[in-house]
Order: C-alpha cells, then sequence, then structure tokens
C-alpha cells in the first residue's frame, strides 16, 4: 500500500510539476480570492486558447496503469486480471481529467480578476497572441538548450578550477 501511495504522489507532484512550474523568483501569491462563474469560464477559455489540456490529457490513463504497474510488482500471479483490470478501471475514470482543467481554471479566477482574464484571452487571440501561442513553445526549447549548453560549458570551468585549486595543494583529482 505504501509504494502504491508513493506512486500516487509522484504522479501528482509529476503533474504539478509540469502544469504549475513558475518562473524563477517568482513571488508567493496571496491566498486566492473566491472565483465568480464568469471569471472561472474566462480563465477556462483562456486556458483553452493556451491548449493547456494537452499537459494533462493523458493524466488518468498514465496514472490509472502506473498504479497496476505498482500492484503488479507484489502480485505477479495476478498480472492476466491486473491487465484486465486497468482496462476495466480506466475506462471507468474517463473524463475525469476535466477535475485537473476545473482546478485550474479557478485557480486562475482565484488571481486574476474577470477583466484580466478577459484581456488574456483577447490577447491570446489577436495576431500577436496567436503568433506567441505557435511560436512560444520553440523560443522556450531554443532558450532551454542555450542554458543546458551554457551549464555544460560552465560546469567544464568550475571543475578545472576545483582541479588548479587542488593542484595548489598537492592533491591531483
Amino acid at each position: 500500500m505504501m509504494s502504491l501511495v508513493r506512486v500516487l504522489s509522484a504522479a501528482a507532484l509529476a503533474l504539478g510539476l509540469v502544469v504549475g512550474v513558475a518562473p524563477a523568483g517568482a513571488q508567493q501569491q496571496p491566498p486566492a480570492k473566491e472565483a465568480t462563474a464568469a471569471a472561472i469560464a474566462a480563465a477556462k477559455e483562456l486556458l483553452a486558447l493556451k491548449n493547456v489540456g494537452q499537459l494533462y490529457a493523458n493524466a488518468v490513463p498514465n496514472i490509472v496503469h502506473q498504479t497496476k504497474e505498482v500492484l503488479l510488482k507484489n502480485n505477479l500471479n495476478y498480472q492476466k486480471d491486473l491487465n484486465e483490470v486497468e482496462v476495466v478501471v480506466a475506462k471507468s475514470l474517463v473524463g475525469r481529467e476535466k477535475e485537473i482543467a476545473d482546478g485550474m481554471a479557478k485557480a486562475y479566477a482565484g488571481v486574476f480578476t474577470e477583466q484580466e482574464l478577459k484581456d488574456m484571452v483577447t490577447f491570446y487571440k489577436s495576431p500577436l497572441g496567436q503568433k506567441m501561442l505557435s511560436v512560444e513553445p520553440i523560443a522556450i526549447q531554443q532558450s532551454m538548450a542555450s542554458m543546458n549548453a551554457w551549464a555544460q560549458n560552465f560546469a567544464e570551468v568550475v571543475n578545472a578550477q576545483f582541479r588548479a585549486e587542488m593542484r595548489k595543494r598537492g592533491k591531483e583529482i
């Protein structure tokens, strides 16, 4: 049972990291305000424009599969049954990822005003907003590649300095 809890916690953490990573230096926000239905609707429209649903589209089948894999480790003699049950459980939970969408919309509506959400929707529907939606993933990917290359080169500089300092102490590493 403990490993099942760990898998489910890990799945929730992974999902949280994928959809909720804040930029470095982001300030901790005050607790969200109670969201109005109109603000939630605007938030849902915004999230749909940003195609956020693709981030968690497979959350339900993935968590069902991970749970089956954990159960299988301790119950190898039930492999056939667990494989069959996985299909049944996955079918019974189809659509539950909507709960993630609802929670995200409430979170956005809790930290942005209804007008701010509507303004963001207007922006993302504009030509510049549409361009941002289509090319920002490329810019992010290129930025990550640049940061990774920098980190690798910088790590070599740091490594060289460590070695030089250790040589000064008469220790070759």
